[in-house]
């Protein structure tokens, strides 16, 4: 199964290796720091240009920037199980 990231990004869901919400960047120094490196390792993808992030998603080797929040995102992927 694959999951829509916004715009015209799919990814597989087994490369998914966790969802979680943009504002952890806000009170997480550790998350801020981490993205910060995958920024400058070059594996950070802004999905949408201009958009608000509301989430990112952390894949076997990149993170996702997106501008669906991490709540849909889920619901999205549990609902692709659910119907297999």
């Amino acid at each position: 199964m694959y999951l829509h990231l916004g715009e015209e990004k799919v990814i597989s869901n087994q490369e998914i290796v966790g969802i979680f919400d943009y504002d952890l960047v806000k009170k997480s120094k550790t998350t801020k720091e981490y993205l910060e490196l995958m920024d400058n390792d070059q594996v950070l993808e802004k999905v949408s240009k201009g958009k608000i992030v509301k989430s990112f998603i952390v894949t076997n080797n990149k993170v996702f920037l997106s501008p669906i929040s991490s709540l849909t995102l889920q619901k999205r992927m549990f609902n692709q199980l659910s119907q297999k």
